[in-house]
């Protein structure tokens, strides 16, 4: 496999991805569900498709960029809140990392590809 894909692509453990796709594949099975619904008339555009695939594949990466920037924030602080609300919030997170993964994976991809580059260098 070429260099730049295993350093970008191939950055994150596979459980990681795993896990993380599995949790993105809840986003598109609820979205899908709305629109076949009998209330819709109108049939889901492939663009549609497109976008929701696009979106699952790159949620692990996105949901990386989120969680480094949230480890570098909190550091090794814990906070005890409510479980429904920290929930709530987590749900909220995973919708925005989500819907956003086609704008802030290539963050995510960016990195995984300098640091890969640095180890393999030093």
């Amino acid at each position: 496999m070429h260099p730049v894909i295993m350093k970008t692509l191939g950055g994150l453990s596979r459980a990681y991805y795993i896990r993380q796709f599995l949790f993105g594949l809840i986003f598109p099975a609820l979205f899908l569900f709305a629109m076949n619904q009998d209330t819709n008339p109108h049939p889901v555009a492939f663009g549609t498709y497109a976008l929701l695939a696009v979106n699952t594949l790159l949620y692990p990466y996105s949901r990386f960029v989120y969680e480094s920037v949230i480890d570098y924030i909190l550091g090794r602080n814990v906070f005890f809140v409510n479980a429904l609300l920290m929930l709530f919030v987590k749900l909220m997170t995973m919708i925005l990392c989500w819907s956003f993964a086609i704008f802030i994976a290539p963050i995510g991809l960016l990195y995984l590809y300098f640091h890969h580059s640095r180890n393999a260098a030093g």
